[in-house]
């Protein structure tokens, strides 16, 4: 396991109790650092998804992110 797996868990853990605003979840999460990219990680295996709703852009966690917390024994 990386040093950045358990990062990328707890985002998706983060928008898997309620779906967050896309500014909230960026503002928390983006780095600069090329090797801790917990983001641009969750957001490229799936684990997480962008929708709009109405003007607003959340950030949820998808059935693959659900299935990771839950292979992690987080639910």
């Amino acid at each position: 396991m990386s040093a950045v797996e358990p990062l990328i868990l707890d985002l998706v853990q983060s928008v898997a109790t309620r779906p967050r605003p896309y500014a909230e979840v960026i503002d928390a999460w983006r780095t600069s650092c090329p090797r801790l990219t917990v983001w641009e990680e969750a957001h490229d295996r799936a684990l997480v998804t962008c929708r709009a709703e109405g003007s607003m852009l959340l950030v949820e966690a998808t059935a693959a992110g659900r299935a990771a917390l839950a292979g992690a024994g987080r639910n």
